[in-house]
């Protein structure tokens, strides 16, 4: 794999050339392969991507779409949810996870997230569920899958679906079970910053329900099994062929990736532990994090942001605005102090520089920088 050069003084939030440039050739042949075939919707390259990525996520169907917002909305639709039901979501996520919810006519009820994983708090789920609730939407924040089993568990003492947003979570486990394959169906985002990236916009959803699948292949067409014959609306949300074609060649590296990612945060948790007032991410007992993320928590991140980025290291924000403290969302009536940890996450969250392919001395850049910034404060 491409490395940077163990000189260098500049540390991007994000490298996606190092990745592309070993890929650069083969991908460029596939997009020409597709041209000269002007199968640019559903061709062969879609079929296969949807093959091996049911394989890789250890379920027997992969419906390619869109966008992962596209799966959280057609994989809420196939479920059977929407005007007059609720929908249990974490109340830290990215704004995507809600969305879904409301735009398929249904009313998202959130639950504080718990301070070991930052993904929703199972015991807080049952004191939300109510007689308009019918699924619950756990989020596999940051790269870290959240505690399923126990989700699953409760759904079904209560009757209710689980749809997984494993938009961040490409090759999670915990428990032994892989992000995708806990529960009745899961939605991915392959967005290019994804540990599994397209040249642009792309998701897929997962299950082993073969209905489930049939009803998501047929509202991502315009609702038709058979063309021009709609036996509901549907959506215009395909996954394009180019996009396939090049999800393909990245998914032969993708747990060389995942390993890379593991390798640059424990360099981070050896070289922060104990720093100024850094809260470093927790991990769950039995949790394999694939460390989409690497969010530490202090009480001023824009301010060390800005410290850093005058030295060469770029930082993210991932999420400072709890949907519920949106005002895309005011209308639901929460105010601040209804759901603490995610707040408490939301203000002090800092997301570090980690991708593929990121030499040692970049992270000791960022952990030099890091205790710079507690020396002078």
């Amino acid at each position: 794999m491409t490395t940077v050069p163990e000189t260098t003084s500049h540390v991007p939030f994000l490298d996606l050339g190092l990745a592309h440039a070993d890929l650069r050739t083969e991908v460029l042949e596939s997009i020409v392969q597709v041209i000269d075939s002007s199968a640019f919707v559903n061709g062969a390259p879609v079929r296969e991507f949807e093959e091996r990525w049911a394989a890789w996520c250890a379920v027997e169907h992969c419906v390619g779409l869109a966008s992962g917002l596209d799966a959280l909305r057609l994989g809420l639709a196939a479920l059977g949810i929407g005007p007059g039901d609720e929908v249990i979501v974490p109340a830290m996520t990215f704004v995507a996870t809600w969305e879904a919810v409301s735009q398929v006519g249904a009313t998202p009820v959130p639950v504080d997230v718990s301070e070991q994983d930052y993904c929703l708090d199972v015991e807080a789920v049952a004191d939300q569920i109510g007689p308009r609730t019918r699924a619950i939407l756990p989020v596999h924040l940051y790269g870290q899958m959240a505690a399923v089993t126990e989700v699953l568990a409760l759904a079904e003492r209560y009757d209710l679906v689980v749809l997984e947003d494993a938009a961040q979570a490409h090759g999670a486990d915990r428990d032994s079970v892989r992000a995708g394959a806990a529960g009745h169906a899961a939605a991915f985002s392959f967005y290019p910053g994804k540990n599994l990236g397209a040249f642009g916009d792309a998701g897929a959803l997962v299950t082993r329900d073969a209905g489930l699948a049939r009803r998501v292949r047929a509202l991502r067409e315009h609702g038709q099994e058979r063309k021009y014959h709609h036996d509901e609306i549907g959506w215009t949300a395909r996954l394009d062929t180019i996009q396939a074609a090049v999800l393909l060649h990245k998914l032969e590296r993708l747990e060389a990736w995942n390993d890379d990612r593991r390798a640059c945060a424990a360099r981070y948790d050896a070289a922060l532990g104990g720093v100024g007032d850094l809260v470093l991410p927790p991990v769950a007992p039995g949790s394999t994090p694939v460390w989409h993320l690497y969010v530490v928590r202090t009480s001023d991140p824009d301010g060390l942001a800005r410290f850093l980025s005058e030295r060469g290291v770029v930082c993210g924000r991932h999420y400072p605005e709890p949907p519920h403290l949106s005002g895309a969302y005011a209308s639901l009536g929460y105010s601040e102090g209804a759901f603490p940890v995610a707040e408490a996450i939301g203000r002090q969250c800092l997301s570090l520089p980690l991708f593929p392919g990121m030499c040692e001395r970049q992270t000791e850049l960022v952990a030099e920088g890091l205790k710079a910034w507690f020396v002078g404060a």
